[in-house]
C-alpha cells in the first residue's frame, strides 16, 4: 500500500488539515493517509496552547471517522523524544514492511528542509510531497528527483486562528469538522473544563 504521512499537532484538527488531505491522496495517487499527531514535546508542557497528546489525537479521530481512507495515528506517542521524523519513516518501514511510505509536508518546511535531522537520508530512502503554502514559492525544476510539488489549494485557515478566535468569542463553526465543532468549543475556550477530558476510544 501507498501510505501518506501528514505530521501536526493538529491543535485541534481544522477543515482545511482534512481538505488539503483528500486531495494529496487524490493526487498522488496514495492508498490511505495516516495523520501522524505529534506529542507534547517534554520541554514544552507549560505551553497551555498545546492540548494533552491523548485529546488532540482523539478529536483528530473523532473528526475522521466518515473518512475512510484518512488515518490519525498515535504512533509517534510511542516513539522515543523528542521524536524525529526520519526515527519515524525508519520504524514505519520496519513495522510495516509491505508499505511504501512517503512524507507529506508544506512548502514552508522545504524551505528549511536541510536543517531537518537526516534531511539526506529523508530524500534518498522517501518519496516528499509537498504541498503550496502561502508565502513560499516552489519551482519544481529545482526539486529532487525524490519530491514533488502537489497542485492542492492553498487553506488558510490554521489552528492558531481558531485557538485566538475561540479565546475571543468569534465563531469557528465553519473552519472545525461539524463532528469536534462542540468539543473543540469546549477544549479551547479559557478557564474551561470538558466534561470528559479523555474520551474512551
Amino acid at each position: 500500500m501507498k501510505i501518506g504521512i501528514y505530521g501536526g499537532t493538529f491543535n485541534p484538527i481544522h477543515r482545511g488539515h482534512i481538505a488539503l488531505a483528500k486531495q494529496v491522496l487524490k493526487k498522488a495517487l496514495l492508498d490511505e493517509i495516516w495523520m501522524m499527531v505529534s506529542p507534547m514535546s517534554p520541554f514544552k508542557q507549560g505551553d497551555s496552547d498545546l492540548l494533552d497528546d491523548e485529546i488532540r489525537l482523539n478529536l483528530a479521530r473523532k473528526a475522521l471517522e466518515n473518512e475512510p481512507k484518512l488515518m490519525a495515528s498515535d504512533y509517534e506517542f510511542r516513539m522515543p523524544r523528542p521524536s524525529y521524523t526520519w526515527d519515524t519513516l525508519q520504524s514505519l518501514s520496519k513495522d510495516y514492511p509491505d508499505h511504501d511510505f512517503s512524507l507529506i509536508i508544506g512548502a514552508d518546511n522545504w524551505a528549511v528542509f536541510d536543517r531537518w535531522y537526516h534531511a539526506g537520508d529523508i530524500l534518498k530512502n522517501y518519496h516528499l510531497i509537498i504541498y503550496p503554502r502561502e508565502g513560499s514559492p516552489i519551482d519544481p525544476a529545482t526539486l529532487p528527483p525524490s519530491a514533488t510539488l502537489t497542485d492542492t489549494r492553498l487553506y488558510r485557515v490554521s489552528s492558531t486562528d481558531i485557538r485566538r478566535r475561540i479565546r475571543e468569542g468569534r465563531p469557528v463553526r465553519r473552519l472545525v469538522p461539524e463532528a469536534v465543532y462542540d468539543d473543540v468549543l469546549a477544549y479551547y475556550k479559557p478557564h474551561s473544563t470538558h466534561p470528559d477530558e479523555r474520551p474512551n476510544r
